[in-house]
């Protein structure tokens, strides 16, 4: 079965060539590591270009703006059976993809653990399932999140349920969790296989605390129940 690795970038240089240097030694000759570069201004390009690996895809290039719907391009144009979300910053441990994979055959949607880690990798919380008290359950996770997309993989008939992705969902990340939760199979697997780096430039908001206010999180909520009542 083939391998999706679809990691969405956006001035990204400082750290690109450590995840991408983390991610190929995981991936088989059939496998593949999609990339859609949003604009970058930076030599986001130019690093992705040097890598002479046929199992490196880049996407035609689109302007965004937004995390959410580089996503959706991304997982609109990959090929794979299994499909791993990535950003582009972080670090994913040697054996991430193999033993998700093993969980994959018997569930649809897979989240792993990470840490918590500085520009320098130096680690400030060892475990975000404890950190975020993650849990199952769909309302709960409607109220507090423990979807981070960079630790999730899922199979493609998930995938196909989530796309196209509604109008105004403020994360797609927890779009597709919810989805899995209502409708699928999820395990949430206790093992740490990511270093998720966190620091002034991410281009994704995956592990942060959101700053919304308390009404516009309410009204957020409720509009994620009628997203996915009409799913």
């Amino acid at each position: 079965m083939k391998t999706s690795v679809c990691m969405a970038v956006h001035n990204g240089a400082l750290y690109l060539m450590e995840q991408i240097d983390s991610i190929l030694p995981q991936l088989g000759p059939a496998d593949e590591l999609v990339i859609s570069d949003d604009n970058s201004s930076d030599e986001s390009v130019e690093i992705i270009k040097s890598y002479r690996d046929e199992r490196v895809r880049i996407l035609a290039p689109r302007q965004f703006g937004n995390p959410v719907r580089n996503f959706e391009y991304l997982l609109t144009n990959c090929e794979g059976d299994n499909i791993f979300l990535s950003d582009q910053d972080d670090v994913w441990h040697p054996e991430k993809i193999n033993k998700m994979k093993v969980s994959l055959q018997t569930h649809d949607l897979v989240v792993c653990d990470c840490s918590l880690v500085d520009n320098e990798r130096n680690i400030k919380v060892d475990s975000f399932f404890e950190f975020n008290q993650v849990r199952s359950g769909l309302v709960r996770n409607l109220i507090r999140n423990s979807f981070v997309g960079c630790c999730m993989a899922f199979k493609r008939n998930l995938k196909e349920a989530a796309l196209p992705f509604p109008k105004g969902i403020p994360m797609h990340d927890q779009w597709i969790g919810l989805l899995g939760l209502r409708s699928f199979s999820v395990k949430f697997l206790p093992e740490v296989l990511v270093e998720h780096r966190l620091h002034q430039r991410n281009y994704s908001t995956t592990g942060r605390a959101t700053k919304n206010s308390w009404n516009n999180k309410v009204i957020s909520r409720l509009r994620l129940t009628q997203m996915l009542l009409k799913r």
